[in-house]
């Protein structure tokens, strides 16, 4: 990635949390608090359905054993701080979607390398013992989430009337912002993705169609409220790809690992950005005709 790109982009997503902590109280957090089995589902469902999904996937499209380990490294990652804002886009619980991205970020210490071991044995027939710094990711939760959210939480407070007069600009420059990473990510790794897209482009989209819908779909079925069921599927489909990239290149130096990162950090998004219309449209129609109002959203 273009060091620029690589300097901006934590600022950018510091801004977009912060950006979402204007929208926010204590009380939304009470509230997710109050209701552990929607927490139990989004954990469930982004520790163990996305991997489970990913072997699934790996197997069933004879991926070779690089793509289907570097697929399983992605799946193991816990969700992208991105997926706070396109909840919060899609009429979602917001709260609910930062909650489990700080929790799966910090239990992904343990779960990685039991997942990306799990993989070499199952791909490479053989064990691999992963070590990531596990104070660099608590740190990387608690300046990216943590911080912002906290400190767009008390201007709040603090100044409540201004904070409702900053949430529409903040939140749509969040949603430029959003948008130039997207693009910038892109530029950044357009090669890769022009010479890998035909052969690991369907695995990825398949993966990331399946675990947006069953996310979706197992908070229906426990029977959770409508904007629970978007922050898990959104949470689930949305993976921090640039640790994926991180634990392929930096940890297990396989390039070809990184692959199935780098192209879902695209691809990722396009779905994503789909099923948010989707919601939008439907809130649209439930409302007859009339969006309902959240408050900052462009």
């Amino acid at each position: 990635m273009n060091p620029v790109v690589g300097l901006l982009l934590p600022f950018a997503l510091a801004f977009i949390v912060f950006a979402l902590g204007l929208t926010l109280v204590v009380a939304d957090f009470r509230r997710v608090l109050a209701r552990p089995q929607a927490v139990f589902i989004g954990l469930v469902g982004q520790m163990l359905l996305v991997p489970a999904l990913a072997f699934g996937v790996a197997l069933a499209l004879r991926l070779t054993p690089d793509m289907a380990v570097g697929l399983l490294i992605l799946a193991a990652c816990p969700g992208g701080v991105s997926s706070g804002l396109l909840t919060y886009l899609a009429r979602g619980d917001t709260a609910l979607s930062i909650s489990l991205t700080a929790i799966t970020s910090v239990a992904a210490v343990v779960t990685v390398p039991f997942v990306v071991d799990l993989a070499m044995r199952q791909f490479m027939q053989t064990a691999v013992t992963v070590h990531f710094p596990p104070l660099q990711m608590v740190r990387g939760v608690f300046l990216l989430t943590t911080v912002p959210v906290v400190l767009g939480m008390s201007l709040r407070a603090w100044r409540p009337q201004l904070a409702v007069r900053l949430e529409r600009p903040t939140g749509r420059l969040a949603t430029v912002l959003f948008v130039l990473i997207v693009v910038a990510t892109f530029v950044s790794t357009r090669q890769i993705l022009l010479d890998n897209l035909a052969s690991v482009g369907p695995a990825v989209l398949l993966l990331n169609v399946l675990v947006i819908a069953a996310g979706f779909g197992t908070a229906s079925a426990a029977g959770l409220l409508r904007p629970d069921r978007i922050a898990i599927a959104t949470e689930c489909g949305l993976q921090n790809a640039g640790l994926g990239i991180f634990i392929a290149g930096s940890v297990m130096r396989s390039p070809a690992m990184t692959i199935p990162s780098v192209v879902y950090a695209l691809l990722m998004n396009v779905s994503a950005i789909s099923f948010v219309a989707l919601m939008r449209y439907r809130a649209l129609r439930s409302a007859g005709g009339a969006a309902p109002a959240v408050r900052g959203v462009p």
